[in-house]
C-alpha cells in the first residue's frame, strides 16, 4: 500500500493476531506473512478493524477519505413525491416540510420529484408546500405506479441533477421504489426514519430510527455515497402548511422511450374495501388486539370504529391470526398512526405496537391485566372485560352522536 492510502496497515507494529480479519464485515482482509493485508476493491472504510486492532497497526486517514469521496457536485433536497390517482399522498407534504429545514440548514434548494399523469396542476401544490422547483414527468405510462419505469426515471432524474440528498415515504410504494435506486446508484439508504437532522460540522443527513424492535434509537450516517437516501415513516413529521403565494420553478422533463419500458403489465388495481375511513389519516382508531380472542369478534370493534367515524386498527398478533388483513396493522411492522383518539381493546402493548402509535393525543386502553404494557403509554386505562366495556361505549357515542 502507497502511503497516499486512505487505510494502511503499519507493519512495523502489526503482530498477525487476526482479529482485524474477524471484524471486517465485507471480507477484504487476509494474512501473509503473519501480516494483515486489506483489499481497497472490498474494503468499504468502515473502520471496525482499527477499532478492534489492539496494536493500532490499522491507520484510517480522513483527510485521505476527502480526496476519494469528492461530493462537491452534490446539492439540493429532494422529495419524492407519491401521487394515487392523481392526489398527492400526505406523507409527500411530511417530508416536503422536513426537507424545508434540512434544505435551509444546507442553503441549497427543496425540490420535488412528480411522476404521473396530468400532473402540472398537482405540481403547483408542491410548491405552495415548500419546493422551490418540481420536477415533473408527465406521461400516460406513469398514471400508476409500476417498478422498472418509475426506478428507471428517478435513477435518471437523480444521477444527471445530481442531489445530495432524497427523500421518500415508508409506504409500499416508497419501499418498493427508492430501494431498486439506491441499488442502482451504490448509494446509502436508511430505511423507517423517524427523525432526520443534519451534522452541523460534517453539513451530513443524520437518519434516526428505531433498532433492536425499538428498544434503541440508532443516527445512521451515509459519508462514503451521494445522494444521502432516507424513507421516512408516515406520521412522524409535521405537514408542511401551504402558501398559495409562494413562487417556484415546474422543470418538465422529457426522456427517452426506452425508461418506461416495463417488465410487468399492470392488468387491473383491486383496493382494499374499508368500511371506515382510511387508518393513516383517521383522527379516531379503534384497534384490537390478542384479547378478543376469535377473527368474529372484531365486529365490536369496527361498531365502536363506525359510531365515531374512526378506522379500525389491530396489533401484529390479530393479523397474523388471519383476524383481519395486514392494511390494518398498526406498529413497527405496519403503519405508524397519529390520531387524536387511539383506542386499544385487549393489546397487551408490546413495544413493536407501541412505536406505530405512542404519539397519538390521547390514547385509551381497555384490557383486563393491569399490569399490560399499554397502560404505561396510555392517557386513560380501563382495567375490565373488553366484551363488557366496548359495547357500553358503543351504545353510548351512538346516543350523543
Amino acid at each position: 500500500m502507497s502511503e497516499n492510502d486512505a487505510i494502511q496497515v503499519i507493519l512495523e507494529k502489526c503482530v498477525g493476531c487476526t482479529l482485524c480479519v474477524k471484524a471486517c464485515p465485507f471480507g477484504a482482509i487476509t494474512m501473509k506473512d503473519k501480516k494483515a493485508v486489506i483489499d481497497l476493491a472490498k474494503c468499504n472504510l468502515c473502520g471496525s478493524c482499527a477499532d478492534k486492532c489492539k496494536f493500532t497497526a490499522i491507520v484510517i486517514k480522513k483527510t485521505q477519505l476527502k480526496k476519494i469521496f469528492d461530493f462537491s457536485a452534490y446539492k439540493d433536497v429532494w422529495v419524492f413525491a407519491e401521487q394515487k390517482k392523481g392526489v398527492i399522498q400526505s406523507i409527500s407534504f411530511e417530508l416536503l416540510g422536513k426537507g424545508r429545514e434540512l434544505a435551509d440548514k444546507l442553503g441549497v434548494d427543496l425540490a420535488a420529484v412528480l411522476l404521473g399523469e396530468n400532473m402540472e396542476d398537482t405540481a403547483k401544490e408542491l410548491i405552495s408546500r415548500g419546493a422551490d422547483k418540481v420536477y415533473l414527468v408527465d406521461s400516460p405510462k406513469l398514471k400508476a405506479y409500476q417498478d422498472d419505469p418509475y426506478t428507471n426515471i428517478l435513477t435518471e432524474l437523480i444521477s444527471k441533477y445530481k442531489p445530495e440528498i432524497v427523500l421518500c415515504g415508508a409506504s409500499t410504494i416508497g419501499r418498493s421504489l427508492i430501494s431498486r435506486v439506491a441499488v442502482k446508484l451504490n448509494a446509502g439508504l436508511t430505511a423507517d426514519c423517524t427523525g432526520l437532522d443534519i451534522d452541523p460540522e460534517e453539513k451530513i443527513l443524520l437518519q434516526t430510527r428505531p433498532a433492536f424492535g425499538g428498544n434503541i434509537m440508532a443516527t445512521i450516517i451515509s459519508p462514503n455515497s451521494r445522494p444521502q437516501m432516507s424513507t421516512v415513516r408516515h406520521k412522524v413529521m409535521k405537514e408542511a402548511e401551504p402558501d398559495l403565494k409562494r413562487k417556484g420553478e415546474i422543470i418538465k422533463i422529457k426522456l427517452d422511450d426506452d425508461l418506461y419500458i416495463s417488465r410487468t403489465k399492470l392488468i387491473d388495481v383491486i383496493e382494499d374495501i374499508e368500511e371506515t375511513v382510511n387508518l393513516a389519516e383517521a383522527d379516531i382508531i379503534v384497534s384490537g388486539g390478542r384479547g378478543l380472542g376469535t377473527k368474529e369478534n372484531f365486529a365490536i370493534i369496527r361498531e365502536l370504529a363506525m359510531a365515531l367515524n374512526g378506522a379500525v386498527g389491530a396489533s401484529r398478533s390479530a393479523v397474523d391470526a388471519n383476524w383481519i388483513p395486514y392494511s390494518h396493522q398498526v406498529g413497527q411492522t405496519g403503519k405508524t398512526v397519529c390520531p387524536k383518539v387511539y383506542i386499544a381493546c385487549g393489546i397487551s402493548g408490546q413495544i413493536q405496537h407501541l412505536i406505530g402509535m405512542k404519539s397519538s393525543d390521547i390514547i385509551v386502553a381497555i384490557n383486563k391485566d393491569p399490569d399490560a404494557p399499554i397502560f404505561s403509554v396510555a392517557t386513560y386505562g380501563i382495567v375490565g372485560d373488553l366484551f363488557k366495556i366496548v359495547p357500553l361505549l358503543t351504545k353510548h357515542f351512538k346516543n350523543i352522536l
